[in-house]
This record gives structure tokens, sequence and C-alpha cells, in this order.
């Protein structure tokens, strides 16, 4: 008798581990845009309003890379969250759902990614798909308003009017894309890449993954309660990998 319970119980876990295998296997659905390969002009010229020193324009040659169309959303995350019983982010009751995952850390990224089988892009393809063969301020010329991103329009950019104030997210692909495709590269929320923070290289770069340390990650894109300067294509901001923020999310990449 004692064998037969041994036996049973044996079966029971193999069916609960089954059970957790499939689940964290059931991934959620990522569409992706072919980002083809190509070279830039990765920062920003010193003619350009709002700039900062840390633009420094330079040479980047990239290969081609798939990207995700929008942002990861609260639905991917807490997938995510689910298979693996990790705790799921605040969402500051303005909703969950089709609307971009936020209060992630860097740290909370990466994990995600490679549930994901892919990674964070690194901080050149990101600006490479933003840009999309623009060199103009944003990648739909050299102005911006709340009609096409999702920014505080409190603080338009240089002389424009000001524009709406939504003072939260919007669900992902609600502004137009990118020439590529791509949605809400400028505004609703930043989004972190893989490369430690540093100072630009002068030489041209192929394919380059950032310094091999420091203590800051970035994020790039600007977010609903930023200014539209900080929009820009070519802005940089970053943050500790632990640093987690209600205008901070997530986009992913992954090689072809």
């Amino acid at each position: 008798m004692k064998r037969f319970y041994m036996k049973a119980i044996s079966v029971i876990f193999f069916f609960f581990g089954v059970l957790n295998f499939l689940k964290a296997q059931n991934k959620p659905e990522i569409i992706w845009v072919d980002i083809p390969s190509g070279s830039f002009e990765m920062g920003s010229p010193l003619t350009e309003i709002g700039r900062f020193e840390n633009e420094s324009l330079h040479d980047v040659v990239l290969s081609g890379f798939k990207m995700s169309k929008y942002e990861v959303t609260f639905d991917q995350y807490d997938a995510f969250c689910d298979a693996t019983g990790r705790k799921k982010t605040n969402d500051e009751v303005w909703g969950r759902g089709k609307r971009p995952v936020i209060n992630v850390t860097w740290n909370d990224a990466k994990a995600f990614a490679d549930w994901m089988g892919c990674r964070l892009p690194t901080e050149s393809e990101w600006e490479y798909a933003c840009k999309a063969g623009t060199t103009t301020v944003f990648n739909i010329g050299d102005s911006l308003t709340t009609a096409g991103a999702n920014y505080d329009g409190n603080f338009p950019y240089y002389n424009n009017p000001k524009g709406n104030c939504l003072s939260k997210t919007t669900i992902v692909g609600n502004y137009a894309p990118n020439k590529w495709g791509l949605h809400d590269m400028h505004g609703n929320v930043w989004e972190w890449c893989s490369d430690w923070y540093g100072v630009y290289p002068y030489a041209e770069q192929k394919d380059p993954k950032g310094p091999s340390n420091g203590a800051f990650r970035v994020f790039r894109g600007g977010s609903w309660f930023y200014k539209g300067r900080d929009c820009r294509s070519a802005m940089r901001f970053s943050g500790p990998p632990i640093y987690s923020s209600n205008y901070i999310g997530i986009r992913l990449v992954k090689d072809n």
C-alpha cells in the first residue's frame, strides 16, 4: 500500500510539473517589424534645438534585426509574471491590457526579454529604428505635436503651441507609426536599452553594444510625463538597473 501511495504522489508531481512547463511555454505573441541593415549618423547636429552635449554625431553601421512593433503591454508582461511567479507591476490604476507595462526596472525588462527568447535593443539599434532613415529632429519632421505622440503638451518643442497633457499612458499603437511601421517611438513611455550609459566614441562603429560596464542603463524615447524636446530621436536618458517608474517600459528586439 505504501508503495502505491508513493507512486501516486510521484505521478501527481509529474503531472503538475508538466502543467507548469506547458504554462511557461505559452508565450505571448509579439508582432515583429523587420529592420533592414544599414548605416546612419547617430546623435544630433550642433544646430539642433534642445540637444545635449552627450549626443555627439558619429557613424554607425548595423546588421538587420527585428523589433517589436509596439511597446510591451501589460497583457504580455502579466503572462510572464503568471508563468514565472513574478510579482506584477503597479498600473497606477490607469488600466492594464494593451497599455504599455510600466514600473519595470532594467533587471525586470532583461528577465522578460530572456524569457521571451529575445533581448533589449542596443542604444544604436533603438535610435536607428526610431529615425527610420530620417535626419530630422523627430521621425516625422522637425516638429512634434501631441496629435503625433503622448508627451506633456504643456512643454511643446521649440515655439510650437501647447497641446494635450494626458498625465498617463495610452494604449500602444494609439498614434501613427514611423516610416518603418514602429509605433510610439516618441513618447508614451521611455524604453530600456541593453547598454550601459557612456560617452559616444568618435570613430565609426559596427553593431556597437556600448560600454562594457557602468552604473546606469540607457532608456530612450521620451514619455507622457516629459517635455517635447525629450522625445527627440537623439535624446538620451539613463538610470540605475534597479530603478523603475511609471514612465519607463520595454520594447524587444531579436536577431534575424
